[in-house]
């Protein structure tokens, strides 16, 4: 079994009707690679224990192999001992995983590949297209038209396919936010987590705090926790930041996704089906199934498309190293401070702090991409290689040159003020532009629009920043690149995973 397709439901019908031996295996190699966040280990190997015991409990035999070989090592020895064995699986999702089950096949034939059905979208199918530029927009509104979701005939529901327009107000002031969905840790939970501190006690993060769903019934009802309390809400405020909050109206389902212990089209249909009943504003439902059947499909086909040569994309040729913020949050700059903290803490933020204020500052400070991709997959407990790295690489730092993105997604101060509470109580001003005083995003904004105006003067989207630059007094373009090197110079930079 994949750890990330934990749900008997998806299983091929033969082998729900035949109930064969189910082998699981637990590598120590994988999870000594990176400094994975200690959360991110406990659910991964929590929902594996769980779900071993529940298929056990209906009736399967269970081979739950513990090793500290790699995963092809490791089922290699396993095929060599037992030469009765046939493998049966599920196409994996990672490259990782693709290239171990080529070394399984590279030695023996006793293996058998089965379709993904956690997904909607058939990657060669599109993946052409993809890979040449296809926008996310058209896959989205073709994945529409297949899946039947939020469609009139051949028409969107509500007249338009798409209402982002319409989801990026701030949080108001005094605006309740609903209580986040958390499980006690059972015993199994527990058992995993002394385990981790035992083995890994120099991972990225903390583990106390650990409340996440391991099950596939605690994450149907998570799913039905964010239906009733958060979903009407999640559409006008899916761009919104706010101190404290991490989650605000997002469904934090991502994890259970990408696990396998939910799939697109439970959480869909279950979403649809609620918005029916209880009238939820189109602009939340729609802007909650493009996040699933959209942007989740597509970027994994992208990943699929553009690998394994995406791995070293580095379009601007930034070689900074990660600075030393995101591993502690000791930073005098308070969106990231409030951004960084629930990382380390659960392993969780929602997409806005990760796009615009952490990828936004990575870029900013001329951060190697392919080490800021790194730090977002070990650090989250939703990441997985297949998502983290279109969504960094591709979308937020512009590494792959504008083949997923349209520009590069980079703001200044304003930007953060006008969706967050953040620079209320920063130290430093946002309505200052430059100066030791000043917001550093501002100057560092500008400083990235002239060193990479090319760029943006190719862009159609972009390329007034450029102009506007260009209309600054000599004075205030020298504050600016006095501001930027002065602040980079002394930035604290540590990459050491």
């Amino acid at each position: 079994m994949w750890h990330d397709q934990l749900m008997v439901d998806h299983f091929p019908e033969w082998v729900r009707e035949e109930r064969p031996l189910l082998l699981f295996i637990e590598s120590a190699h994988k999870a000594q690679s990176r400094p994975y966040h200690k959360q991110k280990l406990m659910f991964v190997l929590s929902a594996m224990r769980h779900f071993a015991l529940e298929c056990h409990q209906n009736g399967y035999p269970v081979w739950y192999e513990s090793t500290p070989q790699s995963f092809d090592q490791g089922l290699i020895r396993l095929l060599d001992k037992h030469k009765h064995w046939k493998l049966y699986h599920m196409e994996p999702n990672e490259w990782d995983s693709i290239q171990a089950l080529k070394q399984v096949r590279s030695h023996t034939n006793r293996v058998t590949t089965y379709n993904n059905t956690f997904f909607l979208a058939d990657i060669d199918e599109f993946k052409d297209r993809i890979k040449s530029g296809w926008r996310m927009e058209f896959f989205y509104r073709e994945m529409r038209r297949k899946t039947g979701y939020l469609m009139e005939g051949e028409l969107p529901a509500g007249g338009e396919w798409n209402y982002d327009k319409e989801n990026r107000k701030k949080l108001p002031k005094n605006l309740s936010i609903p209580a986040t969905f958390q499980v006690e840790p059972d015993a199994v939970t527990l058992e995993v987590q002394h385990m981790i501190e035992d083995l890994f006690p120099h991972h990225f993060g903390e583990t106390n705090s650990f409340a996440y769903a391991v099950t596939s019934h605690e994450a149907q009802r998570a799913l039905e926790h964010f239906l009733h309390t958060r979903l009407h809400s999640f559409g006008p405020y899916e761009d919104a930041m706010a101190s404290g909050h991490a989650v605000l109206f997002h469904s934090q389902l991502s994890p259970y996704l990408n696990a396998g212990l939910l799939s697109a089209s439970m959480v869909c249909e279950a979403a649809i089906r609620y918005s029916v009943q209880h009238e939820i504003p189109i602009a939340s439902i729609e802007g909650f199934i493009r996040q699933i059947i959209g942007w989740r499909e597509y970027i994994r086909i992208y990943y699929h498309a553009m690998m394994p040569e995406i791995r070293t994309a580095n379009y601007f040729g930034f070689t900074e190293d990660l600075p030393q913020l995101f591993w502690d949050a000791d930073t005098s700059l308070n969106c990231l401070r409030q951004c960084i903290k629930p990382v380390i803490e659960d392993a969780y933020a929602h997409h806005i702090p990760r796009l615009m204020v952490m990828s936004n500052f990575s870029n900013l400070t001329q951060t190697d991409p392919r080490q800021l991709n790194e730090w977002f997959w070990f650090s989250y407990i939703d990441a997985y290689e297949w998502v983290v790295l279109p969504n960094v690489l591709g979308m937020s730092t512009f590494a792959d040159g504008g083949i997923l993105a349209s520009k590069p997604y980079v703001a200044g101060g304003n930007y953060i003020n006008k969706m967050s509470d953040y620079c209320s109580s920063c130290t430093y001003s946002v309505k200052e532009k430059t100066g030791d005083s000043a917001c550093p995003f501002n100057y560092l904004y500008w400083n990235f629009i002239d060193d990479q105006r090319e760029t943006f003067q190719q862009n159609g989207r972009a390329n007034f920043m450029v102009n506007t630059f260009d209309k600054k007094s000599v004075e205030e373009k020298q504050a600016i690149k006095n501001s930027a090197e002065k602040f980079l110079k002394q930035l604290p930079r540590n990459w050491s995973p």
